[in-house]
């Protein structure tokens, strides 16, 4: 099955192999859960390298997260969406971090906790050094919603680099899975911030092996 990227408004087709056998960097298999804040202050030291995983309520960002790492609960979905409103981290090596940003998008959602999210959310973007980038998770039966975009806008706007991952893509036949990502791909051309786009199931293992050639290069493997 091909997977094709937009990085910088290029279309990249990157031809998978079928049934190969997944290659991760093995030190993702021994990421741990580090801490929860409930404020950027009291995040752990702006030090290292660390890449932020996002999403809507329900778009499957625990998921994705748990795939990646081949660990069952180590990213836990909240049993009501949207509620759960804390920074959590989890520790890669010792200058390695993901983070788990708050869910966010239920209409149920007080808006005096909505207007704090957006908050912490600005000053996330805005203030942390050591954010490398973002991974941005989006149901791809309903993806660019509004908080979608405002997330693109708020990375285009602190010039973060972005991957967007259209997750539960095992849900569409391949055609309509297809199509979803390239109406994404030309909705994004004119980003000047860099962006990808892939197609991605947890269940199926679609899209693993790019995303971890991603996040080796943005947390600088490669240099070590």
């Amino acid at each position: 099955m091909p997977s094709i990227g937009l990085t910088a408004g290029r279309c990249i087709a990157v031809h998978i192999p079928p049934k190969k056998e997944i290659m991760m960097n093995p030190i993702y298999h021994r990421v741990q859960f580090m801490e929860s804040a409930a404020q950027i202050d009291t995040a752990p030291k702006d030090q290292g390298i660390e890449i932020a995983f996002a999403g809507r309520s329900n778009a499957g960002k625990s998921s994705a997260i748990n795939a990646l790492t081949r660990q069952k609960s180590l990213a836990r979905a909240s049993k009501t969406p949207g509620r759960t409103q804390l920074l959590n981290f989890f520790q890669i090596d010792e200058k390695r971090r993901f983070v788990d940003l708050p869910g966010y998008g239920y209409a149920k959602v007080p808006l005096a906790v909505k207007a704090q999210w957006h908050k912490m959310m600005q000053r996330y973007l805005n203030e942390r050094k050591s954010l490398a980038g973002i991974v941005l998770v989006m149901d791809i039966r309903h993806p660019l919603t509004e908080f979608d975009w405002q997330m693109i806008e708020w990375c285009e706007n602190s010039d973060v680099r972005l991957l967007i991952l259209l997750t539960k893509a095992d849900k569409l036949k391949y055609g309509a899975a297809r199509n979803t990502l390239l109406s994404v791909q030309r909705e994004l051309q004119q980003m000047t911030v860099s962006v990808s786009v892939q197609l991605f199931s947890a269940v199926k293992k679609t899209g693993i092996d790019e995303i971890h050639a991603v996040l080796d290069d943005w947390l600088e493997f490669a240099a070590d």
